[in-house]
């Protein structure tokens, strides 16, 4: 329920250099390329202002983690909107800005997709060694494509605001409720980051619209518990066959607070009949601190939201034109794509990603993957992965 891109785009930012200030003593290819280097990174190649915010160490383990999956720098080459970075076994894109004195002010490293796009089967089959369970399904025009363990169905993280979104809009086509209707915002509905509508001051109105884009955008909770209590449990339980009942993320927090151990236990040998006599007495009980989610451990993982990869796709095509998913497009590039709409999920030992791509042939994809376990999931490496089917298909529909 953390925010996705936490691990795939970091973005580094300070003061930029004022107009009419003297360029820096070194280009900024130069530089990208000497801090991906062999030697380890020097704080004074950064502006004072940006190592306020990030120290070098954190700089560090950046470097680390993109060297040491996809081997040595190659090259930096210039481009339109910035740079590309090429490592030995994948590129990725990066964004960077020097004051006179030739240090960062600003650095952003994207996520890196493999060199040569495999064959669409290769890419797929590529998931096969990771540990845990991991889901695979590609669809063209809603149709299997290419799929790895398609059938079972695994713990999906955030990526189950798409049942959330697509019950709320089967709402609106029905005309029962309105993308521009207005609500108060309701004490009840705030939960856990990630996202901002917890904070802000209980009543506050906010239109239906505005909580899906927040929901999908930045996978707010606050905003995900308020939609489906507008929704209805009932009408998103439609959407989601292996969930009865249908948690809140405030619920599914309580439920994980190693506090409410008893309660959990309960809840674990309750049928479905159970477990719903047991939500008042969840909804009355406070939210654990956030930080008791920080470790990076796994916390009850069959407290959570399952779905197929097929589910997920037909989920996320049933939305993939509305505003809301069109904000953050996730892994895929915008320039090979025509429209890309994205949902994904993580913490600690659940990763989905789900995207439904319009090619600019106007044909129409889904890549829906999922990894769980209680080890550690090495994000990146997943990304990538995910990343060459992407662009194995970007291949194929260009030709």
């Amino acid at each position: 329920m953390k925010p996705l891109f936490a691990f795939i785009l970091i973005a580094f930012v300070a003061s930029l250099p004022a107009p009419g200030q003297a360029a820096p003593s070194i280009t900024t290819e130069q530089a990208i390329a000497r801090v991906l280097g062999t030697g380890p990174v020097q704080s004074a190649w950064f502006d004072p202002g940006f190592l306020a915010q990030v120290p070098v160490a954190q700089v560090q383990q950046v470097v680390d983690r993109y060297t040491g999956a996809n081997g040595k720098l190659q090259r930096v080459a210039t481009e339109q909107d910035g740079y590309t970075v090429y490592l030995e076994h994948a590129k990725f894109p990066a964004k960077a800005a020097l004051n006179p004195q030739g240090q960062f002010t600003t650095l952003w490293f994207g996520n890196p997709e493999p060199l040569q796009a495999a064959s669409l089967e290769g890419s797929v089959q590529a998931f096969s060694p990771l540990f845990g369970k991991v889901t695979v399904l590609v669809t063209e025009e809603g149709k299997p494509r290419a799929w790895l363990n398609p059938d079972q169905s695994l713990a999906v993280g955030s990526a189950f605001k798409l049942a959330v979104l697509s019950a709320l809009n089967s709402e609106v086509a029905a005309r029962k409720h309105r993308w521009d209707e207005v609500v108060p915002l309701d004490p009840a509905w705030k939960s856990l980051p990630s996202g901002i509508i917890r904070v802000w001051p209980d009543g506050t109105p906010l239109t239906l619209a505005t909580l899906a884009n927040e929901m999908i955008s930045i996978s707010d909770n606050t905003a995900a518990d308020a939609l489906l209590s507008i929704a209805g449990r009932e009408k998103v339980e439609a959407m989601a066959p292996h969930d009865r009942p249908f948690l809140s993320t405030r619920e599914a927090f309580i439920l994980k607070d190693p506090v409410n151990g008893i309660l959990l236990a309960r809840y674990r040998a309750a049928d479905t009949a159970g477990r719903r006599a047991l939500l008042p007495e969840i909804d009355k009980l406070p939210l654990p601190d956030v930080g008791i989610f920080s470790s990076g451990q796994p916390i009850a993982t069959d407290i959570e939201w399952f779905f197929t990869p097929g589910e997920l796709c037909r989920l996320i095509d049933s939305v993939r034109d509305l505003g809301a998913m069109q904000i953050n497009p996730g892994i895929a590039a915008k320039k090979d794509w025509q429209q890309i709409a994205y949902k994904g999920g993580s913490e600690p030992g659940v990763l989905n990603f789900t995207t439904a791509l319009t090619a600019k042939n106007g044909r129409h994809y889904c890549v829906a993957a999922t990894w769980n376990s209680e080890g550690f999931l090495d994000e990146n490496k997943f990304a990538m992965l995910y990343a060459g089917v992407l662009g194995a298909l970007a291949a194929e529909s260009a030709k």
